[in-house]
């Protein structure tokens, strides 16, 4: 097979389980955290990285941002023998009382993105794999981190995000909007592999907070920090798949 186009990568190059933050920075960030780590490709919006956390093999991929970018990547991933895919990302919270620096674990994702209407219809829903799933919330409550799990929201447009549309995924009962989710849920569904994912907040729409609105970075220090906190619970929720 021939190498993917976008992630420059053959068969035999990675492991069978990847992490795939959107930031390629944050590749950086779950390597180093590893026992070794050696760069495989870099391309675009996607670094990929193979590394070992206590034992385990793994690989880690970013994604870009948006569901788009996303979807090629759950693609290629696949063509080159990956198996399960965990989400490490930021998320916009749209219930009261989830504060910038807590953890959200997706149990579904609405599909408010346009990617996912060109493989299936949008009553078909976006979910993560069980398994995976539970290993998040279990190393969570490992670490004793208080963790919100329940349905989130996949947008294409950041900032098309209305007050209609966070009103009505409020009304909703989603914790919160994120960009990627729903493609990796549904491809990998579609494709029969393993998904899942953690979300950092960064800000709470509901309560009128937005990354990079009181911050000269993008994200406020306490989300940076409980990033960190995600990347360590789904390295050890990745030991046990």
């Amino acid at each position: 097979m021939a190498k993917q186009p976008h992630l420059l990568v053959e068969p035999g190059d990675l492991t069978d389980i990847a992490l795939v933050p959107g930031d390629p920075g944050r590749v950086d960030r779950i390597a180093g955290l590893c026992d070794d780590h050696e760069v495989v490709a870099e391309n675009r919006e996607y670094k990929v990285v193979n590394a070992t956390y206590e034992g385990r093999e793994l690989t880690i991929c970013s994604t870009g941002i948006g569901s788009p970018s996303t979807a090629i990547a759950v693609e290629e991933l696949e063509a080159v023998g990956v198996e399960t895919l965990i989400r490490v990302g930021t998320t916009g919270a749209l219930q009261k009382g989830i504060e910038i620096g807590d953890m959200v674990v997706a149990n579904g994702a609405a599909k408010d993105e346009g990617t996912t209407g060109r493989y299936e219809s949008d009553t078909v829903p976006a979910v993560p794999d069980y398994d995976v799933l539970s290993s998040l919330v279990d190393a969570a409550e490992a670490n004793d981190e208080d963790v919100h799990v329940g349905p989130i929201a996949t947008d294409d447009a950041f900032y098309a995000e209305t007050d209609e549309y966070i009103n009505d995924w409020e009304a909703a009962g989603l914790l919160a909007v994120e960009m990627e989710a729903a493609a990796l849920f549904s491809l990998c569904r579609r494709k029969g592999l393993r998904s899942g994912a953690i979300c950092t907040v960064d800000g709470n729409l509901v309560e009128g907070t937005q990354k990079g609105e009181t911050e000269d970075e993008e994200l406020p220090e306490k989300a940076k920090n409980n990033v960190e906190r995600a990347i360590e619970i789904s390295l050890t929720a990745a030991t046990s798949l």
